[in-house]
């Protein structure tokens, strides 16, 4: 696919995916969108990556949706949700749950952990997006909102599902109501960041993390803690957790890669894992 508003690098494992617009905050567009989940299907198939990172180009994530498109809805009274029906795009992640076979969830079926690396701004379907990766870091200073109230419309694509499973009802509430701008820094506070760094120092820190998880951990074992993870979000019967655990810790327990993340432990190396096979599983 000839891409125009995204580019994407893979270095140490590492696959990355950049939102670009420049001069447009990389503001979300249906190319976009079409782009984001090839490049995500692309790198999720290539044995290759361990970890994909999703972060913007210059100074800022993603600004939201392109005003010039709200525009066009309000101008032509389309259908809004039958004009971004996915049935032509690429299906990253799906197969594996029903429930993850919809806009944004379906990276919950990705095989390969997702982290979202705020690099400045995040408004509107972008904190959706961030929302359904595995992990979320900003850079100090950097402004996110849910922009809807003040647009005139609701929360979008599961926010209201997943934000406050993220950080609670009452500071969901707080985001989903006010629709206010807040920072970085409260963003951690609430619970919605793992950490938060220096704009000078942001990429390096987040390439820190996804490199130790690309170098130091099992491909096979963060496939299935995070398949773990969120189906039993799904379900809430505690003591089927844990016994199905014990199920996978006894398969993996008969695996290659617990055999080499033992003998890695105990001769003080780094240990050398094998990647993953082709499927979703």
């Amino acid at each position: 696919m000839e891409c125009k508003v995204t580019q994407c690098t893979i270095e140490n494992g590492v696959g990355t995916v950049y939102l670009d617009r420049p001069g447009r905050g990389n503001s979300w567009t249906m190319q976009m969108n079409v782009e984001y989940r090839w490049r995500m299907a692309q790198l999720d198939a290539n044995p290759d990556v361990r970890v994909i990172v999703v972060t913007g180009t210059g100074r800022q994530f993603c600004v939201g949706a392109d005003m010039k498109a709200l525009d066009h809805y309000s101008d032509t009274g389309e259908d809004y949700a039958q004009s971004v029906r996915d049935n032509d795009l690429e299906k990253p992640g799906f197969g594996v749950r029903r429930e993850y076979d919809h806009d944004m969830v379906w990276h919950w079926g990705l095989r390969k952990p997702v982290i979202a690396a705020m690099n400045g701004a995040c408004a509107g379907i972008a904190l959706t997006l961030a929302a359904f990766c595995d992990l979320r870091y900003g850079a100090i200073g950097s402004k996110f909102t849910t922009a809807g109230p003040r647009l005139g419309l609701p929360s979008e694509y599961g926010l209201s599902w997943v934000l406050p499973r993220l950080v609670g009802v009452t500071h969901a509430a707080d985001i989903m109501l006010t629709g206010r701008i807040f920072l970085a820094e409260e963003a951690k506070e609430m619970g919605f960041l793992n950490a938060v760094y220096p704009f000078k120092e942001f990429r390096k820190r987040v390439a820190e993390t996804a490199n130790h998880m690309a170098q130091q951990n099992s491909p096979a074992a963060m496939l299935t803690s995070k398949r773990q993870l969120y189906a039993e979000l799904m379900q809430h019967d505690v003591g089927k957790s844990v016994e199905a655990s014990k199920d996978l810790i006894g398969e993996h327990m008969l695996s290659d890669d617990y055999k080499e993340g033992v003998d890695a432990y105990q001769n003080g190396r780094p240990p050398q894992f094998a990647g993953l096979g082709g499927g979703n599983s």
